[in-house]
């Protein structure tokens, strides 16, 4: 006799089949106490240059969901299903992002393939970084170079990072889509949902103590939940990468701050003496210093 389940299960198992199907994965986080410390401002703004023009502003496109409430904790029926990947059976960081560029391959998962993309813009920097940047996707000049933050918003963002006291290479730097979509826009729904399971497997590798969010696109996909920057910023999330597990056993996730994104910056450079507080209490909680200044 067919056994009958359980509705609470019944439900369950439906939605790992639709999360299956639709790819659609998200994280589970617990918000922490905002860092009110914080450090002078002026000095380190002005490493943060000016290099306008302005930019498409960011539109926000994600279901409505209340942040002013942390989220409750998720137990073991709602959480998604791991699918195995190749490279957890992989220690070296490098040759496990290579394994995840080869399982990209030349992507046509989604629309952006036929959109007038150039090349697919995967990562870069160190894969053993303590602290990984995400943006929202390629722009023409990313596109034409294939590396994320290559353009005037990579110059801006060259300089935050050279203003926490390391460099470029320091770091690990993605985008949610790797695919520029077309005109620059916000790239939809399904198309991150398609791609962002990579960029998880990517933090999942790379084993950051502090991923970056830069701007509400990548806020909001990493965190699944909408809400302005204001209230996203000043304190640091919970984060572990859904569908995604590293191979370190001991590896329990990372900590995610949101800042402003550098194309925003250039728009406003009046906000660059917020993004310098949101980059000092990332720098407080790796030790960061900024570099000081010659005499």
């Amino acid at each position: 006799m067919p056994t009958v389940l359980d509705p609470d299960l019944r439900r369950a198992l439906a939605e790992r089949v639709r999360y299956c199907h639709e790819m659609g994965i998200y994280d589970f986080y617990r918000r922490e106490r905002p860092v009110s410390d914080s450090v002078p401002v002026a000095s380190a703004v002005a490493e943060i240059d000016d290099l306008s023009p302005p930019l498409q502003e960011l539109r926000e496109e994600m279901p409505a969901k209340k942040s002013t409430v942390a989220a409750k904790p998720a137990n073991e029926s709602s959480l998604p299903i791991l699918t195995p990947h190749p490279e957890q059976a992989v220690t070296d960081p490098v040759a496990a992002l290579k394994l995840i560029r080869e399982d990209l391959g030349d992507c046509t998962r989604c629309k952006l393939h036929k959109q007038g993309r150039k090349q697919i813009v995967f990562g870069v920097g160190n894969p053993r970084a303590e602290l990984m940047f995400v943006g929202e996707g390629p722009g023409a000049d990313e596109d034409t170079q294939g590396e994320p933050f290559v353009g005037r918003a990579g110059q801006l963002l060259n300089n935050m990072i050279k203003a926490m006291g390391i460099r470029r290479e320091d770091v690990y730097i993605a985008n949610v889509v790797k695919c520029r979509p077309p005109g620059n826009r916000t790239p939809e729904r399904d198309e991150t949902e398609t791609c962002s399971p990579f960029l998880m497997r990517q933090i999942a590798v790379v084993k950051p103590k502090v991923v970056v969010a830069l701007g509400a696109v990548a806020a909001k996909n990493l965190l699944a939940m909408n809400a302005s920057m204001s209230e996203l910023r000043g304190r640091f999330y919970d984060f572990v990468p859904a569908g995604a597990r590293s191979s370190d056993p001991s590896w329990q996730g990372t900590k995610l701050a949101v800042t402003y994104h550098p194309a925003f910056l250039l728009r406003d450079p009046r906000q660059k003496g917020e993004a310098w507080k949101d980059l000092q209490m990332v720098m407080k909680f790796l030790g960061l210093e900024p570099p000081k200044k010659s005499e």
